[in-house]
């Protein structure tokens, strides 16, 4: 049976009442007291409890983190950052996933809600200014992280989509390369916006103009089968370089060439987005878009933590990297 405080007030010889504030460091407790007592809550093997912790402070010391799916290899490292600065702050993380759902992120939130979390953050929101409207009722700092809803909503972290699509297209562009695809998606409309945005800002800015036939989102059922899907179309634009929305995108644009027998990166270079493990180990390695995603959950939970003590918070934005690997050669017969 766990060891209650009554059973500590019984060995020690004093009132419930003393042990529970020697047990709380309250100064009318004497230094003497509260040690020996301290002392026989160790000895007897006392366990606090969480849930009488967080009435008597009105805080759980929990962060809910709402993810689209464990499957994404992309949040493994936010959800990381996350851990690492909850966790010295004395904080405990749940997870949930909203699998690309408003619906289902909504339904998590509230849960989290319900379940008394001190702050939540949530990963690619497809509801984002919604959070604004309902904070009266949540009442819990919410953070998002890459949030995917136009419009206003609360405090944010996130990467600038649009700089950093303008470093694939400047680096595809300095290997000779004008015919460059770009395979979309319409499941995270405002990231892809902005990527769209600075892959044509980079064409405007070289001077080159661009051919929208090479602009393509297919219809797919995930990120891999959206990449096998988009083969076909860059092929009859007779595209040399493709950039894709993310490293999965590009990995299935990948599985598509060796089945097709299209020679990467001398027939077709491509560049993707995230820098996710598994683009450092597919063949040829990928040339991709670094986003610093490890920092990008430290952000979220430090603002977390600062609107926890009523600090004032602002928006970041962070900078991707450009990481080029094996994936990308000069467009032969070009000049540098």
């Amino acid at each position: 049976m766990s060891i209650t405080i009554k059973d500590i007030a019984k060995a020690a010889g004093v009132s419930h009442t003393t042990v529970s504030r020697a047990l709380r460091g309250s100064p009318a407790i004497s230094d003497e007291t509260t040690a020996r007592i301290r002392q026989l809550a160790r000895d007897m093997g006392y366990t606090p409890s969480a849930v009488a912790q967080s009435l008597l402070s009105r805080q759980t010391q929990t962060i809910g983190v709402v993810i689209t799916t464990i499957a994404d290899p992309f949040t493994v490292q936010i959800v990381g950052g996350v851990e690492e600065v909850a966790q010295a702050a004395g904080y405990s993380v749940f997870l949930s996933t909203s699998h690309n759902n408003p619906e289902q992120e909504l339904v998590v939130v509230e849960t989290f809600h319900r379940r008394r979390v001190d702050a939540i953050i949530v990963i690619s929101s497809r509801v984002g200014s919604v959070y604004s409207s309902r904070l009266d009722q949540i009442q819990v700092p919410i953070v998002l992280v890459n949030n995917q809803e136009e419009g206003d909503y609360l405090h944010s972290v996130a990467v600038d989509d649009i700089s950093a699509a303008q470093l694939a297209i400047e680096h595809l562009i300095s290997l000779g390369h004008r015919r460059i695809g770009y395979i979309g998606t319409a499941t995270r409309p405002k990231s892809n916006r902005r990527r769209l945005d600075g892959y044509q800002a980079a064409f405007r800015q070289a001077g080159i103009p661009f051919d929208p036939v090479l602009i393509r989102s297919p219809e797919a059922d995930s990120d891999i089968e959206r990449g096998q899907a988009g083969l076909g179309h860059l092929k009859a634009a007779k595209a040399t370089a493709v950039f894709c929305y993310n490293d999965l995108t590009a990995i299935g644009l990948l599985m598509a060439c060796r089945q097709h027998n299209v020679a990467v990166p001398y027939e077709l270079s491509i560049v993707g987005f995230d820098d996710i493990e598994p683009a450092l180990y597919v063949t040829p390695p990928l040339t991709t878009i670094r986003q610093p995603r490890t920092k990008l959950g430290q952000l979220a939970t430090k603002m977390v933590l600062d609107l926890l003590n009523e600090r004032e918070v602002q928006d970041q934005i962070l900078d991707c990297e450009l990481v080029v690997r094996k994936s990308t050669a000069q467009l032969p017969n070009s000049a540098q």
